[in-house]
């Protein structure tokens, strides 16, 4: 706690009309208590920049796209939380919900610099979340030292050595345990060395194979075993789809049918086929190298409202607590949905089936290309329903919308322009404006269909469990009462 030395050589005698009052100033030392700052005193700058960070490396981080992603958001998210909560007097720590996490001690009888404290929780677990990618992109991996030493240079010039170092102590030790913690989940821990473990998949009509053009082997079939910070057990598994049938008056056909006519419209040019072209192509974020993956897109969003609305410190450490926790869970939910019901792609569906009634149906293929491997028409290298795009959308959206929407200080909805892929020319990424999150969350949605690698009800039911993560983190005590 810092202290106001003052020094006088008088002794002072004061009459006071109505009372008399009595100070005495000697020549030794008084201290004056001075309050401690809090985490609202500080602005958001050391979250947006770590954000952006991992916004870049996991543009190139193989084996985290879709699921490994979320799952470090959610750690990080709640350990920089747990580091600052005792700056933000009307919040609750959430250590004590999980048992196994053994948290540091602190002292509140001294001073932190708490931009420090976040500082170097996320140096610490970025670089043992990324370690890998030292070797295979070692220019990406510099950037989370390059950040933490530009950081660190500026916290030098705002406080003392003391309250510094105090404050890196702090942020080091809430990480170590956060990621000791994160290490027991042996289904998760370093499951991005291995994002195609082996999977017997069921066989038989309307079950998920792997799909043209590329064939590739299932992504984290095992995924469902990680462990949620909320989403109870009973809650991770999504509502049954509708019934397989290749009949073509049934709803199964005719969910098929959309998706064939959908991209068969773009192809051809027809009727608002730029505005579905660019749908699709705007939230895709499927290819490795390309772009960021699909739940860190609902991060490059957060970033720009965080940047819009100037949140300070205590803001953002609950904005990117509850996102990233909502992601992690959602993930868990959604993956262990996918091959609970191993549901088939629309690409296998309408060249088996739809082609049967529509011929050229034979040959078809989705309009996602993969321009980083060389191939064109792809279809994520997992089962259909639900879909995850749908489930980081929905969690994501009511997650902002929860902060930023409806309340005292934001009373109706809040209409945001995204700029994620302004500069891109790979494809069309001129910026989308959305007139609410829930707006966000069904057209991040929805563009799976003229993408071509969703049945609606994938998306449906996605959006539903996405929002029902996001809830159950928002149920979680986090303020005072």
């Amino acid at each position: 706690m810092s202290h106001m030395k003052i020094f006088n050589t008088l002794k002072i005698f004061l009459l006071v009309a109505g009372g008399v009052g009595l100070f005495v100033v000697s020549c030794r030392r008084v201290d004056v208590e001075q309050p401690r700052k809090l985490a609202r005193e500080f602005d958001s700058e050391v979250y947006l920049r770590w954000n952006d960070v991992f916004v870049q490396i996991d543009r190139y981080a193989d084996g985290y796209r879709p699921a490994p992603g979320p799952h470090a958001l959610g750690y990080m998210g709640f350990a920089a939380y747990e580091a600052i909560v005792p700056a933000m007097p009307s919040f609750n720590s959430l250590a004590r919900l999980y048992p196994d996490l053994k948290m540091p001690r602190f002292d509140e009888s001294v001073e932190y610099h708490w931009p420090a404290v976040v500082n170097e929780v996320y140096a610490y677990m970025m670089r043992r979340l990324f370690f890998h990618m030292e070797k295979d992109f070692p220019e990406e991996y510099a950037k989370i030292d390059r950040t933490y030493r530009a950081l660190y240079a500026k916290y030098e010039t705002e406080t003392t050595p003391e309250v510094l170092e105090r404050s890196v102590n702090r942020g080091r030790e809430v990480a170590r345990a956060v990621y000791e913690w994160e290490s027991t989940d042996a289904a998760a821990h370093n499951a991005f060395l291995t994002p195609r473990p082996p999977y017997n998949a069921p066989k038989g009509p309307g079950f998920w194979e792997p799909t043209v053009p590329d064939f590739g082997a299932a992504l984290f079939p095992h995924w469902g075993q990680v462990k949620t910070f909320a989403l109870r057990e009973e809650e991770q598994v999504a509502r049954p789809h509708i019934p397989y049938s290749e009949h073509p008056l049934s709803l199964f056909f005719n969910q098929g049918l959309e998706v064939y006519l959908t991209v068969k419209n773009i192809k051809e040019n027809g009727p608002f086929a730029f505005e579905q072209r660019w749908l699709g192509e705007f939230w895709s974020d499927d290819i490795l190298g390309l772009t960021f993956s699909p739940p860190t897109r609902l991060i490059a969003v957060s970033n720009q409202v965080v940047e819009q609305e100037r949140l300070n410190l205590e803001e953002a450490a609950e904005l990117y607590a509850k996102i990233g926790m909502a992601l992690k869970d959602c993930s868990v939910a959604v993956w262990q949905s996918k091959y609970v019901y191993n549901l088939e792609r629309p690409v296998s569906y309408i060249r088996r089936v739809i082609s049967q009634h529509y011929p050229d149906a034979a040959n078809w293929l989705t309009i996602l290309n993969d321009q980083v491997g060389g191939f064109e028409g792809v279809t994520p290298a997992f089962p259909a329903y639900p879909s995850g795009h749908a489930g980081f959308g929905g969690a994501g959206g009511k997650i902002l919308s929860s902060l930023f929407e409806f309340n005292e200080r934001y009373p109706g909805t809040y209409t945001f322009t995204d700029r994620c892929h302004m500069f891109r020319s790979e494809f069309i990424g001129t910026p989308r404006t959305l007139a609410s999150f829930k707006d966000l969350a069904y057209e991040d949605a929805y563009s799976r269909i003229p993408l071509g690698v969703h049945f609606r009800m994938d998306l449906d039911e996605g959006v539903r469990m996405g929002e029902l993560a996001a809830q159950r983190i928002l149920e979680l005590p986090w303020k005072k009462r």
